[in-house]
Parts: structure tokens; sequence; C-alpha cells
């Protein structure tokens, strides 16, 4: 399929019907806004508008604000290049949002991906995660990479694997010869939306002393064989300027890109 085509599909399976929510987060439609979110500890947020904002767009923006302010949560909103209004950054920065960093939004076939055989070094030894300690040690490694929080990577990826363990599956790479004694190398996750054939890929932070061996493909076809095992036809990744040649090298293609802009209540 082309870069179009796919963009088509995931903006019909996807995005209209709001099918990639984490699972057990509120998920509701307020008119033209998507929104979810999670009133717990260490909560937060996610809005977008697939279709757009209608005839007053700063309307709808403030009443976001209002309704998150008022519970005390931050959240994120969501854009893509294409949302209307085409000035929605502008207006989302006018009410307070700071714009993240952009990332490319990767969709691709899995049957693409399955024509690389997975090709891991001996060293090393891949695995699906069961045991809890494993969700400690990839917090380590992501709050290693990006400074995410270790209780907040921690307890969310643990609870969500332990609720749905038929929406994820979390694998890491690890030492062959230390195993659950070592680091983490590599961790990755992916997520199952059922009904849209669509599978969505998370993570693949890998220690920099470990970059370029192969970790990061092999990670990335061993989830495209979870896809296929379970009937999915497409993958989709947010892509950051790292990952993103390595994915297409794999077959995937660039659609559009995303910038996500959040917005953090005064305590």
């Amino acid at each position: 399929m082309s870069p179009d085509e796919l963009l088509d599909v995931f903006h019909r399976r996807i995005r209209l019907p709001d099918a990639d929510t984490i699972p057990g987060w509120k998920q509701e439609l307020d008119g033209l806004v998507h929104r979810s979110y999670d009133e717990g500890p260490g909560g937060g947020g996610f809005v977008e508008t697939p279709r757009g904002l209608g005839d007053d767009p700063d309307a709808v923006i403030a009443a976001q604000v209002e309704f998150f302010r008022a519970r005390g949560l931050s959240f994120e909103w969501k854009t893509y290049a294409y949302d209307e209004p085409a000035d929605l950054g502008d207006r989302l920065a006018r009410h307070g949002f700071v714009a993240e960093d952009p990332e490319t939004l990767i969709l691709g076939e899995v049957d693409r991906i399955l024509e690389r055989p997975l090709a891991l070094p001996s060293k090393v030894v891949l695995r699906d995660v069961e045991e809890p300690a494993d969700f400690h040690r990839i917090a380590v490694l992501m709050d290693t990479l990006w400074h995410s929080g270790l209780e907040r990577v921690e307890d969310r990826l643990a609870a969500e694997a332990r609720m749905f363990p038929d929406r994820l599956i979390v694998s890491l790479i690890e030492d062959a010869l230390r195993g659950p004694d070592g680091p983490a190398l590599t961790a990755a996750w992916i997520r199952f939306h059922p009904g849209t054939g669509f599978a969505s890929l998370w993570g693949g932070g890998t220690l920099p002393e470990w970059r370029r061996q192969g970790l990061y493909s092999a990670i990335l076809v061993h989830r495209a064989r979870l896809a296929k095992e379970r009937g999915y036809e497409f993958l989709r990744v947010d892509a950051s300027p790292d990952s993103r040649p390595i994915l297409q090298k794999l077959g995937l293609h660039a659609v559009t890109t995303t910038t996500p802009y959040t917005f953090t209540p005064e305590p």
C-alpha cells in the first residue's frame, strides 16, 4: 500500500473511532474532542480532534483546559500535520500549551517487516516479559534514556500488562551471560487494537553501548511476528529522528508528522 492509502486506513480505523487509547483509561467524546484520562496517582490525559474544531476553535480548547485544570491533571493534545484548523498549534500555544519535539507517524504492513529474518547477536537473549522485576529493569532503562521517571513507567506498564494481557506484550533483550541480573539492553512493547487490523509499537530504547548491533531491528521483527500470529495486518509507530530511518529501511512508510502539546495546570 502507498503512504497515502495507509494514512487513510489509519485515519478511518484508528483516529475517528479513537481506537488507540490506553486500556483502562476513561474515554469520552466531548463534541468534536476525543478525550481519555486517568485520575489515579501519576495520571494524566490525552486529547485529539480528528474531525477539526468547528466554528469556534478557541472555545473548544478553553473548555478542555478547564476540564483538566479542574481535576489537577496535566494532559497532552496530540496534533497531526493535516489537522484543522491549520493554525491549531499556534492556538494551543496561546492557551498555555508547550510544544514538545515532533515525531513522524510511521505505518506499514506486517508482512513487509517479516520479509527480513530476525537476526540477533549470539551474546544476547530476546524474550517476552512476565516477571515483575523485569518491569523495574525496563523502567531503569527508559529513565536512563529519556528521564521518564522510574515509578511512572514501572507502575503503569506493569499494571497495564497485568490487567490487559490480551492487549499488551512487553519484550526485552538482555545479556545472555548476566540474564536477569544485568540491565535491560533494549525494551519495547506492542499494543493490539482489536477490530482495527492495527498494532502499535512503543519503546525500543537501547543502551548507547549496545546500539548499531541490530537489537532495535530484532525486537521490531519479533513484535511483527506477534502481530502476525494474532491476525493483525498493520503496524503503527510514532518515531523519533533516530528510529525513523531504521523503520523505513525495514519497509515502513513515513506518512505525516505529529506534535504533542502539553498543558500543566498550576499547583
